[in-house]
């Protein structure tokens, strides 16, 4: 091990998990070979103090525990599923149904729940593999996956990399828990959003995306001004009492592939803004409405609803099923090539 990389506790099959610490000027961030977790980021706010601005946990204990992927990479498909099955080339893969009836988030041992073998690790960037074998969790193919964190410049850029030896589905984002009051301060009713987005894809009751796009113009779901998460999160909108409030992917505006602004939220009383760009096609907007039964967090905060947001940039959920979305197929040959960067200021 080097200077950057200490134990973080065993799986429950006894395999060592190793933390590797990140830093770039004030900034500082923790990433966990167990899952790909980021485990703190800490950021200075406009007083110059240092908040942690993710949920995460101080046991392997509780990441074994919970079960709101909190911090994770997560694949082989992020999201949902539906049906719990796709078709590619006219044969069926069945997954397993582990929401409701459809698949959420790669199955009962996805990504999230894997240790990733680590590369690499400097001062500002770490690089973790993994390898899932052929139908793993029911997905064909051997995928190959490469995930480099870097810490600089004020922002955490993450790129996925994957290849597969047999034609298969590929969908990477990360799970982490946002909030810019410091991950232990409460909800995020009061912080602000803002989704460079025009268009969203509607969701049944579910949360499932029924395979339209709908302008969000005139409704709650309208957020391209930044906006107070809990302005309209409990508006009579039907795709807002389906889902207890947000979570549902947004349509970034622009071009896959090229690396553009997605989202921003800010936190008036800290100061901190964060910009989130990205090269994939969509955002989920989830505003934790089901944080509830999370094990305590960090210094023993009491993680509960709405105390935290995700932004998960990814293909369309149920994009399989769907065949006006963008594919979230890769063939061999092909390589799955993508960035987020989450990017941080004070205003």
């Amino acid at each position: 091990m080097n200077e950057h990389v200490t134990s973080f506790g065993v799986t429950a099959s006894g395999e060592e998990v190793r933390q590797i610490t990140l830093h770039s000027g004030a900034f500082s961030c923790g990433i966990l070979t167990y899952g790909g977790a980021v485990r703190f980021l800490t950021v200075p706010d406009k007083q110059g103090r240092l908040v942690d601005v993710v949920l995460g946990f101080d046991t392997m204990e509780d990441y074994l525990k919970q079960n709101k992927y909190i911090g994770a990479l997560v694949g082989r498909h992020a999201n949902r599923i539906g049906g719990s099955a796709f078709t590619l080339d006219g044969k069926a893969y069945p997954l397993l149904a582990n929401d409701g009836s459809n698949h959420l988030h790669g199955g009962g041992v996805g990504f999230d729940k894997q240790l990733w073998k680590l590369e690499a690790a400097s001062d500002t960037q770490a690089v973790l593999s993994l390898v899932s074998p052929d139908m793993q969790e029911g997905y064909p193919g051997k995928l190959s996956v490469q995930v480099t964190y870097t810490l600089e410049n004020a922002a955490l850029t993450i790129r996925y990399i994957a290849r597969t030896d047999r034609k298969t589905v590929c969908n990477l984002t990360n799970h982490s828990y946002f909030n810019l009051a410091g991950h232990a301060s409460g909800p995020i009713l009061d912080q602000e959003i803002q989704l460079f987005a025009k268009n969203y894809t509607p969701a049944d009751n579910a949360s499932l995306p029924t395979g339209t796009l709908a302008p969000v113009e005139g409704t709650p779901m309208d957020l391209r001004k930044l906006t107070p998460v809990g302005a309209h999160i409990d508006d009579e909108f039907d795709q807002l009492r389906w889902a207890g409030g947000y979570d549902h992917n947004w349509v970034v505006d622009g071009e896959m592939g090229v690396l553009r602004p997605a989202a921003r939220a800010v936190c008036r009383e800290t100061g901190i803004s964060m910009d989130v760009e990205t090269t994939l096609p969509g955002i989920q907007f989830y505003s934790g409405n089901y944080l509830d039964g999370c094990p305590a967090g960090k210094g023993g905060a009491p993680y509960a609803k709405r105390w935290a947001l995700c932004l998960e940039t990814q293909f369309f959920p149920n994009a399989t099923n769907c065949p006006a979305f963008a594919q979230p197929v890769l063939a061999p040959g092909e390589t799955f090539d993508h960035t987020t960067i989450y990017r941080f200021a004070t205003v």
